[in-house]
């Protein structure tokens, strides 16, 4: 893009995106990196992002839909492509052709893609995903004998190729929660079965973000690495990205549409949850829910404007909000900044998260469609 948007944007610094693979490779050093693009790269751009992550040093890329990896195949993105939440019915066969690394969690996915793997006449790569605990994707211990046996069978008779065995923490944000080593045991028993019945996997692993920033045991092969590459905490509880040593990559941005004076008592915004208690200043945001700023942030989302942190004024609607000046001047141009980083004075990803009662993670997927990224360092 050649010009910087007016109305909103994404500023997404790509430099910001490589010195978070290098960190978080440094944290790992004897495991490879599974850069995670899934949702279009966490709100930041799938193709560029993964392109930065490649170039950093990540040697997988991880998509949750099968959709997701095979338009990272098509634009032109090599290497090893992981995806992981399947349907029946689903591109088997195009994924299979396009040497992705596909999940298996139970027996119709395997039938369903030994069948594609015959017709596209070359083994499938597939990996076997073990619920060590989780409850949510994955083999259930109890069916894992029968998967495993059935997956081996189909590797003899060159359908498949086992390539890994895998799992996920359901609270590994949460140090020292019992689950975690429960489930780190759950997946040494699992994968021991595995190989005992002939499964040599190229890689194993279980470590999420949050697992590869605070607990070094469950590093295996790879770490799976989603929101700390786009320098956001995983949890409040393990520090702000600085004291992990993480940049924050996307800065939302917008242009004041208008500056206006405003006596006391005056409503704003549907409802009039917020009136004014004094004659003062408003600014117009061009933003709203549509673009993903959460409406559950109305009255609390924190904005930068003029060097000072304002609060939204009034409800958020879908393609708009307001700010409180408090009677300083503006100018319709002027730059806002809704979230950024931290280190700069900006109010930050976590922040919309609090004032929004939800997660980081869910703040910057959600920016939409219509929200032009610009991207530094490309």
């Amino acid at each position: 893009m050649n010009e910087t948007p007016t109305r909103v944007y994404a500023e997404i610094d790509l430099d910001a995106v490589r010195a978070n693979v290098r960190a978080l490779r440094a944290r790992a050093p004897r495991a490879e990196l599974m850069a995670v693009v899934k949702a279009n790269a966490y709100g930041h751009g799938a193709l560029a992002c993964a392109k930065a992550a490649q170039e950093a040093g990540a040697t997988w890329l991880g998509t949750a839909t099968p959709d997701e990896a095979l338009a990272l195949r098509a634009a032109g993105v090599e290497g090893r492509i992981m995806c992981w939440l399947w349907t029946p019915g689903g591109p088997w066969q195009a994924a299979v052709e396009a040497d992705l690394d596909v999940s298996v969690s139970g027996m119709w996915a395997l039938d369903e893609v030994r069948e594609a793997a015959r017709a596209a006449g070359r083994p499938a790569r597939i990996q076997l995903k073990a619920d060590t605990g989780l409850g949510r994707n994955g083999c259930q211990p109890a069916d894992w004998a029968e998967l495993v046996g059935a997956a081996v069978a189909a590797q003899a008779e060159g359908a498949v190729q086992v390539t890994g065995v895998w799992s996920h923490f359901a609270c590994a944000d949460e140090p020292g929660h019992p689950s975690i080593q429960l489930q780190l045991a759950a997946f040494r028993d699992m994968l021991a079965y595995a190989e005992k019945e002939g499964v040599e996997p190229e890689v194993r692993h279980i470590a999420n973000s949050p697992a590869t920033l605070t607990l070094p045991e469950s590093h295996f092969d790879l770490v799976r690495c989603g929101l700390a590459v786009y320098g956001v905490s995983p949890a409040p509880e393990l520090g702000t990205p600085a004291q992990l040593g993480l940049r924050p990559a996307m800065a939302l941005k917008a242009s004041l549409a208008l500056v206006k004076n405003v006596p006391a008592g005056h409503g704003v915004s549907y409802g009039h949850h917020h009136v004014t208690d004094a004659e003062t200043t408003l600014a117009l945001i061009p933003a709203g829910y549509a673009d993903g700023i959460p409406r559950a942030a109305s009255g609390r989302g924190p904005v930068l404007v003029g060097g000072k942190i304002r609060r939204v004024a009034g409800r958020v609607a879908m393609d708009q909000f307001v700010v409180d000046l408090d009677g300083d001047p503006a100018t319709v141009g002027d730059e806002a900044v809704i979230f950024g980083d931290a280190e700069r004075g900006e109010p930050t990803a976590e922040d919309w998260a609090q004032a929004s009662d939800t997660i980081a993670y869910e703040i910057v997927t959600r920016i939409g469609g219509r929200v032009p990224r610009v991207y530094l360092g490309a």
